[in-house]
């Protein structure tokens, strides 16, 4: 964890869910991306993610790169968020529960026990949805694209009406 002073260009677009914050940092690279409607847990979770008491975010203009592949994203190329760099702090299972969500192609979710199993951790469902639920990087790391056992939709930190949005977007029937 670092405990140095972190500043990083906090971006504002918008999207047809609202405004999206995007934080990236100096090598071009996803920190963060939320609604700013969240902004203050945003920087709750990076301070705590990076074990900083201190994260100053500065107005800046994310990578074009990144702009655009989420422009794509919302004009219909739902694979075009995949080659966005990301970057995040973490434990090891939250890191290796959210790089196992890059994996669930758009258009199709899984359950969180789908999820555990695909870790190879089965017994780890509760702990799977604590780590989804502290992604710090949405729609790039699909979180939302994790349902319940059941096939419902279960929680998601932007709201379940972004969630359902999100889901439709990528086609599925929610």
């Amino acid at each position: 964890m670092l405990n140095a002073p972190l500043r990083w260009p906090l971006d504002r677009v918008t999207t047809p869910l609202g405004v999206m914050l995007l934080v990236t940092d100096t090598q071009n690279t996803l920190r963060a991306l939320d609604w700013a409607d969240s902004e203050a847990r945003m920087l709750d979770r990076l301070r705590l993610l990076y074990g900083s008491d201190e994260v100053t975010l500065t107005s800046g203009t994310a990578p074009q790169p990144i702009r655009n592949a989420l422009e794509a994203y919302w004009a219909g190329d739902l694979n075009a968020v995949s080659a966005i760099p990301v970057e995040t702090a973490g434990t090891e299972f939250q890191r290796d529960a959210w790089a196992w969500l890059r994996s669930i192609p758009a258009g199709e979710t899984r359950s969180y026990r789908e999820q555990a199993r695909g870790m190879d951790r089965a017994s780890a469902v509760r702990a799977v949805g604590r780590a989804n639920g502290a992604n710090p990087i949405g729609i790039v790391i699909p979180c939302h694209r994790v349902i319940g056992a059941d096939g419902t939709l279960t929680g998601y930190a932007g709201g379940m009406e972004r969630k359902r949005w999100l889901l439709r977007h990528e086609g599925g029937d929610f």
